[in-house]
């Protein structure tokens, strides 16, 4: 499967990609790197916003491959899936971040305190090598973005 069948299926959409977009979702996503570690924050907030910084990042991964994740089609779902079509990611890394996506919602939608503050540390130190990776893959592969 390829970026290209996935905008076939009306997955993604083409998206043309700039500079600035870039570095606002590299923004979005140093914020929430950052945020994710205040204070007082429950286990539930902190996977929460440490999850958006990855998304974030996965967004810009995508973004700098020409595409957009197509609208109502499973936006969080497609965009952490797209990481092994964009950073090469390998499947058992793509199943351990959608855990978290699937913790968060769960978090957020139905049941308060259901995430540890292991798992909490686990998405922080997930979205940072995320954040990482994409800043080396920016650099070699689309040099202009960054």
């Amino acid at each position: 499967m390829s970026l290209q069948n996935w905008e076939a299926k009306g997955w993604l959409r083409s998206h043309p990609a700039s500079r600035e977009e870039i570095a606002e979702l590299l923004a979005l996503a140093d914020r929430d790197l950052a945020q994710c570690q205040t204070r007082g924050l429950s286990p539930d907030w902190q996977l929460a916003i440490a999850y958006n910084a990855a998304l974030q990042c996965a967004t810009g991964a995508l973004v700098a491959c020409g595409y957009r994740v197509g609208r109502g089609v499973g936006h969080h779902y497609r965009t952490i899936q797209s990481l092994e079509l964009t950073l090469g990611w390998d499947a058992r890394s793509v199943t351990f971040l959608e855990g978290f996506r699937q913790k968060r919602h769960t978090a957020e939608y139905a049941r308060s305190g259901s995430v540890s503050a292991q798992e909490a540390r686990q998405m922080l130190e997930l979205a940072r090598k995320l954040r990482d990776e994409l800043q080396a893959w920016l650099e070699a592969h689309h040099p202009t973005l960054v």
